[in-house]
């Protein structure tokens, strides 16, 4: 009977559910599996409406003095540099991932919207514009766009629609923050060109952010047309 009653034990601690690990165990065995971060330039879906509506990545928040940029290898944010002079960003200010310009960095976007958003975040944008820049002799065109998802800005269309000052205000931006960065004592740059042409309308924004995400695909750049030269083509 003794013997009957320690068979039946053994068969129900057999079927008993199996002990979970300790906590120790389980912090060990995450640690031994090789992990790889996820990279917003080259990871996260530009977005199935693109180029009308794409994501964008937050680089600098709206008021900061901060520039923030992407740092490439890693995928985090990185301190760059405190703007030289006394101004800061009109808006919030980052890139669209799956991009490459000529320049080798993801395509710039302004970013029109009620709130700041904290670097590193990423939000749905539906471009309105294009502003040319030309920074120390190469193409550096910013995508004006508006927040897909701000009941306040998502019914802007066309840049055409913003008031002239806030146009104003986001050129002179441009050109006072990147020629004081120039004029900067430990800057070799110093004193070099740049320039602010026209705001161009929303189809010329949608054909940078197409041309863009083709190179990002093919690995390089083809020359492309400059905004300004595009629109007055013949």
């Amino acid at each position: 009977m003794a013997e009957e009653t320690n068979a039946n034990e053994e068969s129900m601690a057999g079927n008993s559910p199996r002990r979970p690990a300790r906590l120790n165990e389980r912090i060990l065995s995450t640690l031994s599996r090789r992990s790889v971060a996820a990279h917003p330039w080259h990871d996260l879906e530009i977005g199935p409406e693109a180029p009308q509506i794409v994501n964008c990545v937050i680089e600098i928040t709206k008021g900061s003095k901060v520039k923030y940029e992407l740092d490439k290898k890693t995928g985090l944010i990185k301190v760059d540099r405190i703007l030289y002079s006394s101004v800061v960003y009109p808006h919030n200010y980052g890139f669209v991932p799956r991009t490459l310009c000529d320049d080798n960095d993801p395509l710039d976007v302004l970013v029109l919207m009620q709130e700041p958003v904290l670097p590193g975040c990423f939000l749905r944008i539906k471009a309105i514009g294009l502003m040319p820049m030309i920074d120390q002799g190469e193409a550096d065109d910013k995508i004006i766009a508006v927040c897909a998802d701000d009941p306040e800005y998502k019914y802007y269309n066309d840049i055409k629609e913003l008031p002239p000052h806030r146009l104003a205000e986001i050129r002179r931006f441009f050109e006072d923050c990147i020629l004081k960065t120039n004029q900067c004592p430990n800057k070799k740059n110093e004193n070099k060109e740049v320039a602010v042409n026209d705001f161009l309308p929303k189809h010329v924004a949608f054909d940078a952010i197409q041309h863009s995400m083709i190179a990002k695909k093919t690995g390089g750049t083809e020359h492309r047309k400059t905004s300004l030269e595009t629109e007055i083509a013949p």
